[in-house]
């Protein structure tokens, strides 16, 4: 009990700090540079008559795309696309307009590696689907069938701003651990935006002194595993006619999830935190032709030439400085900057000890990153354009340009300062609510001298 009265403060704390909104704009000590001219608008053709539309005005927007930061820029949106990017756009009959007042506006932010609407209550397991229940590997284990569109943890991150989620299972005790997937946080009913956005594979050890695996054992089974799901996919189907062959360890449904895999259509998410499994990996995936995104990468900074000339994107939680393990005994706070100056693409996950509740602290990580050494544009990039490239999504979100999906926030201040937060937040063009489970407890208890008080204070 005294576990779940502490999360459920420190979100209560969360939401009470990003409802304040402070009327000031901060800057960023490392605030990227400002055009000196304006770009002339680019356009897309305009959705049909009659559709939604809004028009925001007089931001400064950080586009995260060809156009750069506009000083003093507006964003069309109609229906749930970006129609129109640049400086003194006209709106369209009934358009709604929101002057941002020179505010900085962002593509809405990315929490990459999260249990977002599949973990409810660590402590409650009917409402925690984030771990297969076998003993076996599980590369089918499709965390898509179990996304709840109404979580309460979805409007807690979406008013920190952030609109996407790589929800995913966590690391696990054996090697396959499940299928990730993209999700948007809009309204519901279907929140599925990239079902199959890869297999998550677990290549650390346990640890411990009961440690169940060591790294030979975890080897033999990966590469026995992909091996027995490429001899299954060319011969797939003589394996169900009588007599096939079926002498592979692993189930049918886990070789038939990992078709995408070995035919280099979707990603395995690797965690791996030690330089040497980092460059085992890379060089494997490299020599077998399989799309590769590192999870963790305590030690990442070591090898990231490797990863660089491989393409390997790279997610990792920019505050981890202290190993927590033998295998990231190279942990530093300048693992972001130091991977991003070798060239390496940065995707930054949210606080790691808590994904689940914990998506909304996405733009502090990135802040973090930029307090030890990142670029303020690059660390942005890092949860908005850079995600969306390694989850395969970039052609409809990640920046704002005519065409994407219109996921956009306007900002009281920096994006990446604490102290910041949305004061509008838009997903797929339908403005959301700036309001939480935690918010409403909030306001109702705010004021406990009134001569009503609420039904559990009478």
């Amino acid at each position: 009990m005294r576990v779940m009265l502490a999360a459920c403060s420190a979100l209560i704390g969360f939401a009470t700090l990003a409802a304040a909104q402070p009327s000031g704009a901060p800057r960023s000590l490392q605030t990227p540079p400002r055009p000196a001219a304006v770009p002339k608008p680019v356009a897309v053709g305009a959705l049909p008559a009659g559709s939604a539309a809004t028009l925001i005005q007089h931001g400064h927007l950080h586009t995260v795309g060809g156009l750069g930061t506009l000083n003093d820029g507006d964003v069309l949106i109609e229906g749930s696309r970006i129609t129109q990017v640049g400086a003194h756009l006209t709106a369209p009959d009934g358009a709604k307009t929101i002057n941002a007042e020179g505010r900085p506006v962002t593509p809405g932010l990315m929490s990459s590696w999260t249990q977002l609407g599949i973990d409810e209550v660590d402590l409650v397991a009917e409402t925690n689907d984030t771990t297969p229940n076998q003993a076996i590997d599980s590369a089918a284990f499709d965390i898509a069938d179990a996304i709840n569109p109404d979580s309460v943890a979805i409007p807690v991150a979406r008013i920190a701003g952030v609109t996407r989620s790589l929800t995913a299972p966590p690391a696990c005790s054996e090697v396959f651990c499940g299928t990730g997937a993209v999700i948007h946080l809009g309204n519901g009913p279907d929140l599925l935006i990239k079902r199959q956005a890869g297999v998550v594979v677990d290549l650390e050890p346990a640890g411990g002194a009961k440690q169940s695996k060591s790294r030979p054992d975890i080897w033999a089974k990966f590469r026995e595993t992909l091996q027995d799901a490429r001899e299954y996919w060319s011969q797939r189907e003589g394996y169900h006619r009588p007599g096939g062959a079926r002498d592979q360890r692993s189930t049918r449904i886990d070789l038939d999830a990992l078709g995408p895999v070995i035919r280099g259509e979707e990603p395995l998410i690797v965690r791996a935190e030690r330089a040497s499994t980092i460059r085992q990996i890379v060089q494997f995936a490299g020599a077998n032709r399989l799309k590769l995104i590192l999870v963790g990468g305590g030690e990442a900074w070591r090898v990231a030439r490797d990863l660089a000339q491989a393409q390997v994107p790279v997610v990792i939680d920019p505050n981890l400085n202290l190993p927590s393990s033998f295998s990231d005994l190279g942990a530093t706070l300048q693992n972001a900057a130091r991977l991003d100056a070798a060239g390496v693409t940065v995707v930054l996950q949210p606080r790691s000890n808590n994904p689940a509740h914990d998506a909304g602290t996405i733009a502090q990580m990135a802040g973090n990153a930029v307090a030890n050494g990142m670029r303020w544009d690059h660390a942005l990039a890092a949860i908005t354009r850079n995600a969306a490239q390694a989850w395969g999504i970039a052609d409809t979100y990640g920046t704002l340009e005519p065409g994407k999906d219109a996921d956009v926030v306007i900002w009281n201040g920096d994006p990446l300062n604490v102290t910041s937060a949305p004061t509008a937040v838009f997903v797929r063009g339908e403005r959301m609510p700036l309001v939480s489970r935690q918010t409403k407890l909030r306001e109702r208890y705010r004021d406990l001298k009134r001569k009503t008080p609420p039904f559990g204070y009478r």
